[in-house]
């Protein structure tokens, strides 16, 4: 059953009453079984960093589910939903749905180096948080705004996810070529504050339950050494509980 995900959000009131009334269809179904693919660590990561902090840019479907598994990643300070690839003034979820501005619903994750490398993030990425195989869509979302994408934020960066994604390939990880691209020189902008949060707020949410849960217990179950049980929570947000 494919549950839809309610591209229009005018008010919270409103939000929890169509949740009110899908909650009974997620009752009547199971949980989608996301398939996760254990992938060999890249032979090529970034130099080991003695502090501060670094940030990676990556889209693989809704960015819900994307920021919810990358929240529960150890090192991981803060991780943020938005749009990359196109410009400020379409950067709204209205604009981004219709996949004409050129977004991705992407996630800006800010990491600690010292913890958890940037090639790290990319296994976990490429492993758990979404198909990266699949040509723009994720599950039941179909657009070129849920490509698999990385916005690299320097060359380093870049040279690390284009030899990843070649390893990965060559050695035939997945049945089917990796369809992520690597777009450089793009810049991220934050997502509106009910969309920040939504899989930790949101755990019954029909979509979370359906799409977006399995990821994280892979990550638990995969990544057992890289996972935080405590999310890392947006900073500033307001974001929107539906129960």
């Amino acid at each position: 059953m494919r549950l839809p995900r309610y591209r229009s959000f005018p008010s919270p009131l409103v939000l929890a009453a169509v949740l009110a009334l899908a909650v009974t269809a997620c009752d009547r179904i199971a949980p989608a079984a996301e398939a996760a693919m254990p992938v060999p660590p890249p032979t090529v990561d970034e130099p080991a960093s003695v502090g501060g902090s670094e940030t990676a840019v990556l889209a693989g479907g809704c960015f819900w589910g994307v920021q919810g598994v990358f929240q529960h990643v150890k090192g991981v300070k803060t991780a943020v939903s938005g749009y990359t690839g196109g410009s400020a003034a379409d950067a709204h979820y209205e604009d981004v749905g219709g996949g004409t501005t050129g977004h991705a619903e992407s996630v800006q994750v800010t990491f600690d180096p010292k913890v958890v490398s940037y090639g790290e993030i990319l296994r976990i990425y490429f492993s758990v948080a979404h198909d990266p195989t699949e040509l723009n869509r994720q599950g039941p979302d179909v657009g070129t705004q849920y490509r698999s994408a990385i916005f690299p934020r320097d060359e380093v960066q870049r040279k690390v996810a284009q030899q990843y994604i070649a390893q990965l390939d060559a050695a035939h990880v997945f049945t089917r070529p990796l369809a992520t691209t690597v777009e450089p020189g793009k810049t991220f902008y934050r997502a509106e504050d009910y969309h920040q949060d939504f899989l930790v707020r949101n755990p019954t949410y029909p979509y979370i339950v359906y799409n977006d849960l399995s990821k994280v217990e892979n990550l638990k179950r995969l990544f057992a050494d890289r996972y935080a049980d405590a999310p890392a929570l947006t900073p500033s947000s307001v974001a929107v509980s539906v129960r």
